[in-house]
């Protein structure tokens, strides 16, 4: 018996559940980790809330975390007891002390990476990867906007770009963030509580905008992400933190420039296990070099009991950069 967050229905942070549970054995295809540190990231909350409802209820929740490998099922062949490892992409239930895990989603873990720096970087490092690398290709010396650029992503992407030789605007919603940015990379930063995103943009381009428009807030800054494109640029939909976009009339997108428009996500671009490693070698390349640091907040470390708390403050968009469960 092990104990785990689950929910019965969905709703606010008070639907989730810490219950006993039983974990079962590995399938053939899959390992059994004792996680060690788990990732808490914005899409948590869409599950939980409903906005991307679970197949089944109850149900577990969180795809990702870092631990060590407990049993392998018989097909198993690339990992074995005792294997440090970090997965995304998990089913649902990753909020737990122990986890199976398909061996395709389990990436092992090097030695210099600790299983704190790995859950909190995972996902939000895989997804800049496939944001600044594929979705679109980030060129030196290119200016470009990424909304919450002191998230767990943002802070990722802000490094990420300079690594690059980009220049990297970042939005953000208080001074304190500002700073926090601009320490992590980012090139300049816009207060969407107190600056016009749009005409700070305009004004930092000399009126050129930008090419490509990063943006997981959603709602909120929609328009004003199209306003920043420049003339069949590329806007980059990658999450709803403000809520979902809806009723949009395509004809905007001619409207402001013969716009594109993609909405992607981690699925999209890693689905086999060599992608994983390949995606995963750049990103711990990327974190042992020191061009991305990873560092978590002692008041964003939760026990993994209180993940209501947990949910509450990522919400209140009070956090600076990622933020963990720990189990007992």
């Amino acid at each position: 018996m092990a104990k785990r967050i689950q929910i019965a229905r969905h709703g606010g942070p008070e639907e989730l559940q810490w219950v006993d549970f039983e974990p079962g054995e590995p399938h053939a295809d899959e390992v059994q980790v004792a996680n060690k540190a788990i990732g808490i990231n914005y899409i948590d909350t869409y599950v939980r809330s409903g906005l991307y409802p679970a197949p089944t209820l109850p149900s577990g929740i969180g795809t990702e975390a870092a631990g060590v490998v407990i049993r392998v099922g018989s097909d198993v062949t690339a990992i074995k007891p005792g294997d440090r490892v970090v997965y995304a992409q998990s089913p649902l239930g990753a909020y737990s002390e122990v986890h199976n895990v398909h061996q395709d989603k389990v990436a092992l873990l090097p030695d210099a990476i600790s299983f704190e720096q790995a859950a909190a970087s995972f996902l939000k490092g895989l997804t800049v990867h496939y944001l600044l690398r594929q979705t679109y290709e980030v060129q030196p010396d290119e200016i470009f906007l990424f909304h919450a650029a002191a998230g767990g992503v943002g802070l990722i992407a802000c490094q990420w770009a300079k690594a690059l030789g980009a220049h990297l605007i970042g939005t953000v919603g208080s001074a304190e963030k500002a700073l926090l940015a601009k320490e992590r990379g980012a090139w300049a930063t816009i207060n969407y509580r107190e600056e016009d995103i749009a005409r700070r943009v305009s004004e930092l381009t000399n009126g050129n905008k930008v090419r490509v428009v990063y943006d997981s807030v959603g709602k909120a800054t929609w328009e004003a992400s199209l306003d920043c494109l420049q003339r069949r640029g590329l806007m980059v939909s990658f999450g709803n933190a403000s809520g979902p976009v809806t009723g949009v009339n395509l004809a905007i997108l001619n409207q402001k420039g013969s716009l594109y428009l993609t909405r992607p996500s981690l699925n999209g671009y890693i689905t086999t296990r060599d992608e994983l490693q390949r995606a995963s070698n750049d990103l711990f390349s990327m974190i042992a070099s020191g061009a991305i640091k990873v560092e978590v907040p002692e008041n964003q470390r939760f026990p993994l009991r209180e993940a209501q708390r947990a949910h509450s403050t990522l919400e209140s968009r009070s956090t600076q950069g990622s933020s963990l469960l720990i189990p007992d």
